[in-house]
């Protein structure tokens, strides 16, 4: 069932939005798991969905489930083109203030997608490519935006998605990664120390408030980022996770 409407808000259009958050949550479901889940008769949750799907927005299977479809993509792609002009300047803060690279990325699916970067100005420096595409589990940011969801969507996620190992560090269980994401949520930050590739350190921070999962980070060789390092970093990205979010929601008023 839709819960905590917003008053005068549109039932039909919030049931429509709901099927799409259940469809990305799921993967894919049938007629029968949409119409439990919004708690609205088969009939009329087909309704939705016909519609949904004459839109481009949702996808039938041949066996009768639905899935996202792919206009969906493209709104998102336009998304991450809109956030990057707002977000670049508080990467280049980070950048400067830290000597690291700075990034910012989204969950898309069940994975990490990196849509912006700022570089370290060192020459010997970290570079992930944007666009690049990791497991939740192994990145600062990934465990960042996963601390931010309930525990059945975090299991979900990993399940889906699996959890290999990238590198001897790399949490491979969920009770384990459930703790760390405990630990996460008390600190306020997550790290990345040689999880995804040996010899890297990562800070990393949600984007608090906004509708979708964001997250931002500096990492760079482990001598450079040092815990000590670290203590500064920490304060300075949520100070921009803050800025970032207040710009964010500015923008989608």
């Amino acid at each position: 069932m839709v819960e905590n409407r917003t008053p005068g808000s549109v039932q039909s259009v919030e049931r429509a939005f709901h099927l799409l958050e259940l469809l990305a949550d799921s993967g894919f479901s049938s007629l029968t798991e949409l119409s439990a889940a919004i708690d609205v008769p088969a009939p009329t949750t087909h309704r939705f969905l016909k519609t949904l799907v004459s839109l481009g927005y949702v996808r039938q299977l041949p066996n009768r489930q639905y899935g996202l479809g792919l206009k969906l993509a493209r709104l998102a792609g336009r998304v991450d083109a809109q956030f990057g002009p707002i977000v670049k300047p508080h990467l280049d803060t980070l950048a400067q203030e830290i000597g690291e690279s700075a990034n910012l990325a989204v969950l898309e699916g069940d994975m990490v997608v990196y849509i912006a970067q700022s570089p370290s100005p060192h020459a010997m420096r970290m570079f992930t490519e944007v666009g690049h595409r990791a497991h939740t589990h192994l990145t600062g940011v990934g465990k960042a935006m996963l601390a931010g969801l309930p525990d059945d969507q975090v299991a979900r996620i990993v399940r889906r998605a699996g959890m290999p190992a990238a590198t001897e560090h790399s949490i491979t269980d969920l009770t384990q990664l459930r703790a760390e994401l405990k630990r996460i949520r008390r600190l306020g930050y997550a790290t990345d120390i040689g999880e995804q590739e040996l010899g890297v350190v990562c800070y990393a921070v949600g984007i608090p408030d906004v509708p979708i999962s964001l997250a931002i980070s500096v990492s760079g060789p482990a001598f450079r980022m040092t815990k000590e390092l670290g203590k500064a970093a920490v304060p300075l990205l949520l100070s921009e996770a803050q800025a970032i979010s207040k710009e964010l929601l500015g923008a989608l008023d």
